[in-house]
């Protein structure tokens, strides 16, 4: 993250709650520590209508895979350069546009960051459940050819580069975490770029 801030890129935040995602992209944009510079981030809005996507459909639609799945993918395309980072957050894993939005950026050669939690799912053609999200159904690297978000759906793959997740069911355990868990990326973030040094010459947005 810190080499592509470095390089001028920006960090493009989306999830199932949209205040999450603002709160992420203000906190990398407006440092509460004197002395660390601004870096460019924006949240995606999560009102499918307004942003273009394909609308339609109840929340539970929505998260079911029926309506609103190319909502943050759409954005994503019309946002985002290769050198950017892209932040997914979402409380189970199994947000449907929010899978798609980091396949779509991971198409596009952004870093993926996603953080979620780790409550029991369902999946396969009977419905059988197939656990909590363990390290090794994870997704590491871009999605494999001929994999798609239904799949990511239906297994509890997460297709992102890095994927951390907060070992609770809980939705209150699961905030708690994913708000220690950006706040140590922002603080890395910052160290290494401290390292880095100068930005590079045109890299200032």
């Amino acid at each position: 993250m810190a080499a592509r801030f470095h390089l001028g890129g920006k960090l493009i935040v989306f999830g199932d709650a949209g205040a999450d995602a603002a709160h992420i992209a203000v906190e990398f944009m407006h440092p509460v520590v004197v002395g660390k510079r601004a870096l460019p981030a924006v949240a995606l809005s999560s009102d499918a209508p307004a942003a273009g996507g394909d609308g339609g459909g109840s929340d539970e639609d929505r998260r079911d895979g029926r309506g609103g799945a190319e909502v943050f993918a759409h954005q994503v395309r019309h946002w985002a350069d290769a050198s950017d980072t892209a932040l997914g957050i979402f409380r189970d894993g199994r947000c449907p546009s929010v899978l798609r939005g980091l396949e779509t950026a991971g198409e596009l050669g952004l870093l993926t960051i996603a953080l979620t939690g780790d409550a029991g799912r369902s999946g396969g053609s009977g419905g059988e459940a197939t656990g909590p999200l363990a390290a090794d159904r994870t997704t590491t690297g871009h999605q494999p050819a001929g994999r798609t978000t239904t799949d990511h759906f239906l297994t509890g793959r997460v297709p992102a580069d890095h994927v951390l997740v907060a070992a609770s069911d809980d939705p209150a355990v699961v905030k708690e975490v994913h708000v220690t868990a950006y706040h140590l990326l922002w603080e890395l973030v910052h160290v290494f770029l401290d390292r880095l040094g100068p930005p590079a010459r045109g890299a200032g947005r």
